[in-house]
């Protein structure tokens, strides 16, 4: 696996629409806070934060409960009489005006998630009732993503196909090395070349700056201050907004957190134990059942899986007019680890696999790359790619990127059954613009108590990740027992009572408070 590939802190996960109701994401990068760049004057923003905003129906959703608008931000901020990008918002107005407390702003991961979309799901579901009621629920599509403009485009959907056919990653050889790096700069250059605003966006698009832009949208919204809800890497972006304006938030709560003082190599290998260890728990639950596809061993079943999916790197296998290849393997299995509701998709899966058809693993991949039935691709992993490489530093240095990958696969084995001979350069070694942002721990005097949600047996961010953030924000910590991805609204009353008193009433839990 390379750190182009390898499933890094993607989203708010949940599987396949069919298999789930909630969608998983890349893996969420080493979180940053901004760099001792310049600060943008705030009265040459005025005109951006005092917008009004055209509220009307919305083009993608049918359902006259929500309404959608545009926010214009600036592209540079450090430029806000130069071009300007529109950020794409969705709002579920409450019907309870006399008791509304506000407006509550949502993120539910990536980078490359849409907000617009979590909004819309999170305002109609059952666990949100008691928030409806109370908030305005809004969601709005990061720089590049989704119904922003402009939209990031690297790969056209062809293209993308094609490179998860190929499987050239599994080619560690000096001759693979070589053709992965180019296929990178190839893909650096696409990125910049075919999105509008070119290298201009890309050095824009990152936490830093959609930081600002919800400042800009919380001020267009009528907020004094900020009630935030973040998933996964919009943890991140709630950590960096707290640094950037601890006396604009009213509350802030975050579930499945990003250690906000990892890098990227240490963020990547401490990601992955965590995938391994999820995958440890999907084998005790598998072996207890008669109709495991990996055996009833379950201390036996990395090698079980790799007996199963080797085979694929030389003659992949097919799933209806596409084939499954081995990459695609890793990645649809680490998919369904978001979520305990795919391990029965994941298991079937594996027994398909056995008797020769990879249709439902392709899926689970189809369902983590963002790829439509239609064959569209969403661009999650283009976005994905942009914020992490101007969020942090870049490895350039190929020791310690051999290092990361040793270490990575010594921790999750079931990735790929051996260390490989050489590794990949970091995609972001080649980006074509500088990183706006630093791994640091960060600074946030003057900020309200956040509630942070940690689970024990989260695949993507592990438990100790929220321990350390909450620790870092001097929050408060609830910790979840159980082996997912997110569980804030997911149904778990334990949870979702401390986190809507927190959001409601501004109560915390009790200290070291544990839900099942």
């Amino acid at each position: 696996m390379s750190l182009r590939r390898v499933p890094a802190v993607l989203v708010v996960a949940v599987l396949v629409a069919s298999c789930t109701t909630q969608q998983p994401q890349p893996a969420p990068s080493a979180s940053p806070t901004t760099t001792a760049s310049p600060t943008p004057d705030p009265k040459a923003l005025e005109k951006f934060s005092k917008q009004k905003l055209a509220w009307g129906a919305c083009a993608s959703f049918k359902d006259k409960a929500f309404d959608c608008a545009k926010l214009t931000v600036p592209l540079d901020y450090l430029k806000p009489d130069g071009e300007t990008i529109s950020i794409g918002v969705l709002r579920h107005k409450t019907k309870s005006s006399g008791r509304r407390i506000g407006s509550l702003v949502l993120n539910p991961g990536g980078p490359g998630g849409s907000g617009v979309s979590a909004a819309a799901r999170i305002a109609k579901s059952r666990p949100a009732a008691a928030l409806a009621e109370r908030f305005d629920i809004v969601g709005f599509d990061p720089r590049g993503v989704g119904t922003s403009e402009p939209k990031l485009v690297c790969l056209t959907d062809a293209e993308r196909d094609a490179d998860r056919a190929e499987d050239s990653e599994s080619d560690s050889t000096p001759a693979g090395i070589a053709k992965q790096l180019a296929d990178a700069k190839s893909y650096a250059a696409k990125c910049a070349e075919r999105t509008k605003h070119g290298t201009e966006l890309l050095a824009n698009i990152g936490t830093r700056d959609v930081v600002r832009d919800l400042d800009v949208l919380r001020s267009a919204l009528g907020d004094e201050k900020l009630t935030y809800l973040g998933f996964s890497y919009g943890t991140q972006i709630g950590t960096a907004y707290a640094e950037a304006y601890p006396d604009k938030v009213r509350a802030l709560l975050l579930d499945g957190a990003v250690d906000p003082e990892l890098d990227t190599a240490e963020s990547l290998v401490t990601q992955m134990a965590g995938f391994q260890n999820t995958f440890a728990e999907f084998g005790k639950w598998c072996a207890a059942r008669p109709d495991c596809a990996l055996g009833r061993d379950a201390d036996a079943m990395t090698k079980a899986f790799q007996d199963l999916v080797q085979p694929l790197i030389t003659a992949p296998a097919p799933a209806g007019t596409r084939k499954l290849s081995f990459e695609d393997a890793i990645t649809g299995t680490s998919a369904a680890l978001y979520s305990q509701d795919a391990w029965k998709f994941l298991n079937d899966g594996f027994a398909e696999l056995k008797r020769g058809s990879g249709k439902t693993l392709v899926a689970l991949a189809d369902n983590y790359y963002g790829r439509e039935p239609d064959g569209r691709y969403t661009g999650i992993l283009d976005v994905y790619f942009a914020v992490r490489c101007v969020d942090s530093a870049r490895i350039a240095d190929r020791r310690v990127i051999d290092d990361a990958h040793r270490r990575m696969l010594q921790g999750a084995p079931f990735l790929t059954g051996g260390t490989p001979d050489m590794s990949e350069l970091d995609i972001c070694s080649v980006w074509p613009v500088p990183a706006t942002s630093e791994v640091h721990k960060p600074d946030v005097d003057g900020l309200p108590q956040p509630l942070i949600i940690s689970t024990t047996d989260d695949p993507a961010t592990p438990y100790a990740s929220g321990v350390n953030l909450a620790r870092d924000l001097k929050g408060a910590l609830l910790t979840f027992e159980g082996a997912q991805h997110t569980v804030f609204l997911d149904g778990n009353e334990c949870v979702d009572s401390a986190g809507l008193a927190y959001l409601i009433d501004g109560e915390l839990p009790a200290p070291d408070t544990r839900c099942t």
